[in-house]
């Protein structure tokens, strides 16, 4: 699975984008797939995560209320939606696929730089 993120850059705080995910290869077998984001001396943190078995979305506690999340189907594409934005939001964003086989196995795009201003 092979995945590419893009659509970031610099916003202003209170502003909003809008990150866009596109996987090749293997995509029948993906069982989950969003988005984390890791901002510079901090963790790898979740933003948003879709498991496509039973549907569910779950999102990082920082960006609840702000986030969303939109799916292309026939483009295996994903969209993230960040609104009400903050200099805290400022990261590296990074899309991520997982295959749950005998292990889980996590795929990873190479990131897209967001960085908001004040």
């Amino acid at each position: 699975v092979y995945l590419v993120e893009s659509g970031g850059g610099l916003v202003q705080a209170g502003g909003s984008l809008r990150l866009t995910c596109v996987a090749s290869g293997g995509t029948s077998d993906i069982d989950a797939m969003g988005w984390y984001r890791q901002a510079p001396g901090k963790p790898r943190e979740l933003v948003a995560m879709f498991t496509f078995g039973n549907n569910s979305l779950d999102y990082g506690d920082s960006v609840k209320g702000r986030c969303a999340v939109s799916r292309d189907i026939p483009k295996n594409t994903m969209y993230l939606h960040l609104h009400s934005l903050k200099p805290e939001d400022t990261a590296v964003y990074y899309c991520n696929a997982v295959q749950e086989l005998v292990v889980r196995v996590n795929y990873w795009g190479p990131g897209t730089q967001v960085t908001v201003s004040s």
